[in-house]
């Protein structure tokens, strides 16, 4: 049995940042639009799409596991269709949006991107099965008389990281970027591309949708949601441009002597430090988590390092 813990006395989560009650089970199935329906367990999200020909299902995060089966039987049972899954799209290859696609074998059709398919294989994951059909830039997904248009818009929190468009039912699926009410946690959501991930939402928005299934936590995220993510990082930004101007290396490297790394975490940190203090504060009762320091210092310490490294901001050059 586990040891009980204690968590520090973190601010209350907004109420508009909550999602729907569990079910009984730990799920929450819920309809998008028409035939399209969301499964939750609170933290993850997946999707799927039922047509006359078969259901299609949109990752398969291993948290929600057995219950993803549960959910498509309980609204194919009450809507009198069938409940064979015959198509599997990976949005990305992180397995925990996807490795629960080995509880839906035999004769079902895996899609995804073609870098998706190369990290498969590297990964050597049974759990994530490898894609039958994969695709470069752009691929239209038809099924049972419904349409889903797959993109690739480049890198952002993976190299491989879709946008998945149903334009018939005003939604669009894009994991990993904007937690709907919610910070991002640790370094951008852990991605991998600072440039790609801050660019991504725009790229959403440029889709014509009301819904958007974003891969984590209750409910479904709105266009207002991606603005609110917007102005989060573009503040971040900003304040980490003026720590950097602001902040006086030389005393840290100074103080750590012989030690350069010391200099450069004294440095570092302090730079981080405080670009991310004006952000906590700001969004504090805003997004929810806000207050878990850490999450709003990796993502700033993320942009910082991107803008001295990835747009050319590294410091003078020497004579």
């Amino acid at each position: 049995m586990s040891s009980p813990v204690e968590l520090p006395d973190y601010a209350p989560i907004p109420e508009s940042a909550l999602g729907p009650a569990l079910n009984e089970q730990g799920y929450y199935v819920g309809r998008v639009e028409r035939n399209l329906y969301y499964v939750t367990d609170g933290v993850y999200q997946a999707a799927f799409l039922t047509t006359p020909d078969g259901v299609v299902l949109f990752d398969a995060p291993p948290s929600i596991g057995g219950n993803l089966r549960r959910a498509i039987d309980e609204i194919a049972a009450a809507n009198g269709v069938t409940n064979q899954v015959t198509h599997f799209v990976y949005s990305h290859h992180h397995a925990d949006h996807g490795s629960a696609a080995f509880l839906f074998g035999g004769d079902v059709t895996r899609i995804g991107h073609e870098e998706t398919k190369r990290l498969l294989l590297r990964d050597e994951d049974q759990a994530r099965p490898l894609p039958d059909v994969t695709f470069a830039d752009r691929y239209t997904l038809e099924v049972g008389g419904e349409r889903v248009e797959l993109a690739w818009h480049g890198p952002n929190h993976t190299p491989d990281n879709i946008y998945i468009h149903f334009p018939d039912h005003d939604t669009l699926m894009f994991i990993d970027v904007v937690n709907a009410g919610w910070v991002a946690i640790y370094n951008l959501n852990l991605s991998e591309d600072v440039i790609g991930y801050m660019g991504a939402p725009a790229i959403a928005l440029s889709y014509p949708w009301t819904h958007m299934i974003s891969g984590h936590l209750g409910r479904l995220a709105t266009r207002d949601d991606v603005a609110v993510h917007q102005q989060y990082i573009a503040d971040i930004d900003a304040s980490a441009r003026e720590a950097l101007a602001s902040v006086d290396p030389v005393p840290y490297y100074v103080a750590g002597g012989q030690n350069f790394w010391a200099g450069v975490k004294g440095h570092l940190d302090a730079v981080t430090e405080r670009a991310a203090a004006p952000i906590i504060a700001k969004y504090t009762g805003v997004l929810a988590a806000a207050d878990i320091e850490d999450f709003t210092r990796t993502t700033t310490f993320q942009i910082m390092q991107s803008y001295r490294l990835d747009r050319g901001h590294s410091g003078p050059v020497h004579p």
